[in-house]
């Protein structure tokens, strides 16, 4: 079983400039550090996210935060994967949805990932979240988490963001896009990859 160095001090920083990510990492993890400032409060810039998968890109993010920040970093990285196209989009789920001016507009990003689909009868799809936790002496820790389900079309909910409106988990009539909050939180990769880190780098509250 592999043994994980355990986070105990009191700044975490959040290697993103999303503000809704960094609040929503920060919720997650409120009761194991005091403060979570976001990269851009050390005046950092997003590297270049230049992996092949999701924990490449992670642990290239939380590495590049921790080392110039001088504090244990997290990060994560995560898309949707789709079975017919070869695991595409992958790690360019967000480019997908880019214009030319670099404007994210993931309701085209649907219809796009609809029109690669064609009349292809596999719909199967995942959702993968990595996350990576780096220390600055270059130290890190990845963990993954997973939800499987298929893509719908016409496209059901305005929750959620991203692909959520045409994802359906297996085992459930709602796609993310109908779901409330709490009801996705309590199933989606984000949330799985986040057990894990809990369980195995972090101590139980007190």
């Amino acid at each position: 079983m592999t043994s994980y160095r355990r986070f105990r001090g009191d700044t975490l920083v959040i290697a993103s400039h999303n503000a809704g990510k960094v609040r929503e990492i920060a919720d997650l993890l409120a009761p194991y550090a005091g403060r979570f400032p976001s990269a851009g409060a050390f005046g950092l810039d997003d590297p270049e996210e230049t992996g092949e998968t999701f924990a490449a890109n992670a642990e290239l993010k939380a590495r590049y935060v921790a080392e110039r920040s001088g504090h244990p970093a997290l990060a994560d990285d995560s898309g949707l994967a789709v079975a017919a196209l070869d695991g595409r989009p992958g790690v360019q789920s967000a480019r997908w949805a880019e214009d030319a001016s670099g404007r994210r507009d993931f309701g085209r990003a649907m219809e796009r990932l609809e029109e690669a689909l064609g009349n292809a009868a596999d719909r199967r799809a995942w959702f993968i979240c990595a996350l990576c936790l780096a220390w600055p002496d270059g130290e890190t820790a990845v963990f993954e988490g997973r939800v499987d389900g298929s893509l719908v079309w016409p496209v059901r909910g305005a929750n959620g963001f991203g692909y959520d409106p045409m994802f359906l988990p297996d085992g459930h009539q709602l796609t993310f896009g109908e779901m409330e909050p709490a009801a996705k939180h309590a199933i989606s990769h984000r949330a799985r990859a986040f057990a894990k880190l809990v369980a195995a780098c972090f101590e139980a509250p007190a």
